[in-house]
């Protein structure tokens, strides 16, 4: 068994790379001249068991339409993970959706608003939470 250190930092890791995926995510351009194709970047704060704890993410996604299937990494001082999400377009700027991370056994739901270059995502899942910008 894995000791809760570790357990703590790898769900800490697999939240944080889960939003980056759900920022990611919209394939439709969001404004006149702006999309969400290519590589993002940036990072926030991941909440596991009231613990905040930083992190860096970089994201990329594949699809198109309303639905895009995310690939990411992010990592804290404690480890990294990477894994998908999927999401869907609700607004003009405006995706949710729900992301899993195997490794880890980390499903839940995100939303992700964006704004220009930057996206702001907000993920919720059983014992944390985390909040994070990108860049493009």
């Amino acid at each position: 068994m894995k000791p809760i250190y570790v357990m703590r930092v790898g769900y800490g890791a697999a939240v944080a790379a889960a939003l980056v995926f759900s920022l990611n995510a919209s394939a439709e351009p969001r404004a006149a001249g702006s999309s969400l194709s290519g590589s993002w970047s940036g990072g926030g704060t991941v909440v596991i068991g009231g613990q905040p704890e930083r992190a860096r993410c970089r994201a990329s996604y594949s699809g198109g339409g309303s639905t895009v299937v995310m690939n990411g990494t992010c990592a804290t001082a404690s480890g990294s993970v990477s894994q998908t999400a999927r999401l869907r377009r609700v607004g003009a700027n405006t995706y949710v959706g729900s992301f899993h991370n195997p490794q880890h056994g980390v499903s839940g739901s995100m939303r992700v608003t964006v704004n220009g270059r930057s996206q702001n995502v907000q993920l919720s899942a059983a014992g944390g939470s985390a909040s994070l910008t990108l860049r493009h």
